[in-house]
């Protein structure tokens, strides 16, 4: 098989997403899909979450499996970084209620509608971005990847910024203080780079959770936080005991959290979800 070089795969995703936007109609702002996962409201020029739902009709089965082996019906679920609802609409049927926080305010737009449609009703929502401290935050809300959207990098890179995102002001703020009373059996976090942010100004949060589950992507940790395994680390390790790493099918004790990270960010390696539990 003949290697074709990142930026070149991005930049033709980019082109594609760019025609599949002029294709769908200057004022089409979404397209309905039969998934899986329900019916959809999907953005046009979407080249991840979009296109895998229109042509294959399901998107992150895997992980959906993993999420639900962590819940059942009398489980509180907080999930940051919800997207359009691919994940949220199925999850929200397997427990007692699910909280989804979603940065983008077009996607966020999306998984209103997207809840209605599938006529949800245990699921509330709040369009915020994670963060230690309450503040405007600027924001890339990528048009061919908007599940990629997020904060500001510290480190520009192209890969963030290949399909012209737009730099938005979104309003962020601490996660302790949005939810000072509320206790959640799962907290899952996917929020593009984010994570350390949002980990700061939630401990109240974590050390009321039995489980978290939080998206590993080196290059987030150096080009979009700024921080190192061990700066990441500290935030979790004070309330849990146990890391699941299913993509090593590996499980680890507290006391190899920080080593067995550094070796997969040294590596490279890319974890959709770790899995971090109380026991």
């Amino acid at each position: 098989m003949k290697f074709v070089p990142l930026h070149l795969k991005l930049f033709a995703a980019s082109v594609l997403s760019a025609m599949r936007r002029r294709m769908a109609g200057a004022r089409t702002r979404a397209l309905l899909v039969e998934s899986e996962q329900g019916l959809l409201l999907v953005e046009p020029g979407d080249m991840r979450v979009g296109r895998m739902l229109s042509s294959e009709g399901a998107y992150g089965a895997d992980e959906l499996t993993r999420l639900s082996s962590l819940v059942d019906a009398q489980s509180d679920v907080l999930m940051l970084g919800g997207h359009i609802g691919a994940l949220a609409i199925p999850l929200a049927k397997r427990c007692r209620s699910l909280t989804v926080v979603e940065a983008n305010p077009a996607t966020f737009r999306l998984l209103e509608l997207n809840l209605l449609i599938n006529r949800i009703q245990n699921v509330r929502t709040l369009n915020l971005a994670c963060s230690d401290k309450h503040e405007q935050l600027d924001f890339l809300a990528s048009p061919a990847n908007s599940g990629g959207s997020k904060r500001l990098p510290k480190l520009p890179k192209y890969m963030y910024s290949y399909d012209r995102p737009a730099t938005i002001t979104v309003r962020a703020a601490p996660l302790d203080d949005v939810f000072p009373d509320s206790t959640f059996d799962l907290i899952t976090m996917d929020i593009e780079g984010s994570e350390y942010f949002a980990l700061r100004g939630m401990p109240r949060l974590l050390a009321r959770a039995r489980h978290l589950v939080v998206e590993f992507i080196p290059h987030h940790l150096t080009n979009v936080a700024g921080v190192s395994v061990a700066e990441f680390v500290d935030l979790i390790e004070p309330h849990f005991n146990r890391l699941v790493i299913p993509s090593k099918n590996l499980t680890v004790e507290k006391v190899q959290f920080r080593p067995t990270l550094q070796t997969m960010f040294e590596k490279g390696e890319v974890d959709e979800g770790l899995i971090f539990s109380k026991q």
